[in-house]
């Protein structure tokens, strides 16, 4: 937003705002990118959990309930199998919100040294 900008591009619910809703949990772009880059937009629910390291899974119930209401990812069950198979893939939302997920990892990725000289949050697993 450009300094002295209408007001109503301010307000609450703008498109900034929104956006920023999306990575409330941590792991919403994680499981995007994860799902983009290590399982071509589609994964089962384990494999997608296993490609996942230090979430809980109870986290990631929640963050892909969270995503499915978003509309971000679909969730399909496979009933004719016993146990039933869940999978989850990239809804074309999600194809379009990962792209500048993407953009932002390889930035980090790219910034490392920029990244190490912030002083970790206070409940950041990252020492010091």
């Amino acid at each position: 937003m450009i300094p002295g900008s209408p007001e109503e591009e301010w307000r609450e619910d703008c498109a900034p705002r929104r956006i920023l809703e999306l990575f409330a949990t941590k792991w919403t772009s994680m499981v995007l990118h994860t799902l983009h880059a290590r399982h071509g937009g589609t994964a089962r629910s384990a494999a997608l959990l296993r490609s996942l390291p230090g979430i809980s899974k109870k986290m990631f119930a929640q963050t892909v309930r969270e995503m499915e209401a978003s509309g971000l990812i679909a969730r399909t069950v496979r009933d004719a199998v016993n146990p039933p198979e869940v999978d989850y893939a990239l809804t074309a939302l999600g194809r379009r919100f990962v792209e500048p997920v993407e953009a932002l990892y390889g930035w980090a990725r790219d910034n490392g040294d920029a990244l190490d000289a912030l002083a970790p949050r206070i409940r950041s697993r990252r020492r010091a």
